[in-house]
């Protein structure tokens, strides 16, 4: 049967949604600290999961024995947060941290390289303010006047210590953004410039 000159080829399908294609790895700039978070990253898509069934629960609970819990909607919501904060440590590790390309595919190989360096830089600074800032925040959400460890609870019926503990959690994942994007700088400094693959596949 001929192909329809309408129909689009299958030969340009990416990788990543082939099915007997491999995963993608991580890069090699992330080092093993990359490798390190990816190993852990399930854990916290488990939580998304976890947090539907939960969610599953509840309904079951209300609609048909009419008994709605206390603990479901708080407890949901935290375990999305956590997956959400750690998300952006997974995206550090993978490199694939928001860029404007644009300027990939007009400049050369060691300019290519010097912006790699200059952006790991800065999103190593604005983490670093951002992790001081979460520090504070800390101070006032773990601890009480008199110096004695008090997690900031949620206020309700619950009164779960998930506001405290998902705090401490930031602050702790953007420790982590600064370490991720100092070794982000050094080995993008000691990676030997390439050509972007735009520009290669245009020659």
């Amino acid at each position: 049967m001929a192909v329809s000159p309408v129909d689009p080829t299958h030969n340009d399908i990416p990788a990543s949604i082939v099915p007997d294609a491999l995963p993608e790895q991580v890069p090699e700039v992330s080092g093993l600290m990359g490798h390190a978070v990816d190993k852990v990253s399930s854990v916290f898509a488990y939580g998304f999961i976890l947090a539907m069934g939960i969610l599953i629960f509840e309904i079951f609970m209300r609609h048909v024995f009419n008994s709605p819990t206390l603990w479901v909607h708080e407890t949901t919501t935290f375990l999305s947060a956590i997956g959400f904060v750690f998300g952006g440590l997974y995206c550090a590790a993978r490199d694939k941290h928001i860029r404007v390309v644009i300027f990939y595919d007009i400049v050369g190989p060691k300019m290519r390289k010097s912006l790699d360096v200059a952006i790991s830089i800065v999103c190593m600074t604005a983490s670093g303010f951002f992790a001081w800032a979460a520090w504070l925040m800390v101070k006032r959400a773990t601890l009480t006047p008199t110096g004695d460890i008090h997690f900031e609870t949620t206020g309700s019926a619950f009164n779960a210590p998930y506001p405290g503990i998902l705090k401490l959690f930031l602050l702790v994942i953007l420790i982590l953004l600064v370490v991720q994007f100092l070794i982000h700088a050094i080995n993008y400094v000691r990676k030997t410039p390439v050509m972007p693959a735009t520009a290669t596949a245009k020659e």
